[in-house]
């Protein structure tokens, strides 16, 4: 009996973890903005109706008991962010689907977005920016993210612009998009940035909001201390490693 109700708590303490994740609300001129945190690159946005899933992997929940998609964003081919079955779970007649080149090749029917191009798909703006590694590399000499193959992407929700990096480093192209107003940015060893690069890019944006996410096992107060004095970013830690 005992084990019994052992395995009970532990089946609905997964269940209720696969849908209560933790939300915030950001005030646009065109109506408030939810973003949802899942884990590691995958979130879920809601605007006037819309709902948006980045980077979706079953993993990370249990999309059965998720909103269906409108828009479906992937950032890059690699496992922890792409995941045909969850993009499946997640799609509807209508649903849009935006990748890379090389995510094709995975899941067919989805629009190819290159860096530096754009669309609007309901009253959403999506541009596609780079995504790359300049210093971490794999042991064959080969970077992790090569320039070009993988995207991030700013969102402009009414001209409220939110900036999801996927997996990138400090890259010199984020100089561009100095004042978004939120941005996302990833923070693990080795496949993106340290604490210090994290920092950096930080100082090219001057987002009003930074969510670190991607994080993995990087010490989070390493970040915290490098920013510190960033009085004018408001630093948003949620369960995103």
């Amino acid at each position: 009996m005992v084990k019994t109700i052992i395995i009970l708590f532990f089946f609905l303490s997964f269940a209720a973890s696969q849908t209560s994740f933790k939300t915030d609300t950001l005030e646009t001129t065109g109506g408030p903005l939810e973003i949802t945190f899942i884990a590691h690159g995958t979130l879920m946005m809601k605007y006037n109706g819309i709902v948006l899933h980045i980077d979706p992997v079953s993993r990370y929940a249990d999309y059965t008991k998720l909103p269906d998609a409108d828009i479906i964003l992937i950032t890059h081919h690699h496992g922890d962010h792409m995941d045909p079955a969850a993009i499946n779970e997640l799609s509807q007649k209508d649903t849009k689907l935006i990748y890379t080149a090389i995510c094709s090749q995975k899941k067919t029917g989805g629009m190819i977005l290159p860096n530096g191009k754009e669309t609007t798909i309901d009253n959403i703006e999506i541009k596609s920016v780079p995504a790359y590694n300049l210093v971490h590399k794999r042991d064959d000499g080969s970077f992790f993210h090569v320039k070009g193959e993988c995207n991030g992407y700013i969102l402009s929700f009414s001209g409220y612009k939110v900036y999801v990096a996927g997996d990138t480093e400090d890259i010199p192209e984020m100089k561009n998009w100095k004042g978004v107003d939120v941005a996302f940015l990833p923070m693990n060893l080795p496949y993106t940035m340290t604490p210090g690069m994290v920092a950096h890019a930080v100082d090219m944006l001057q987002p009003k909001i930074f969510y670190p996410y991607h994080f993995g096992d990087t010490n989070m107060d390493d970040l915290l201390v490098l920013l510190k004095n960033k009085k004018d970013v408001d630093v948003r830690v949620r369960n995103m490693k």
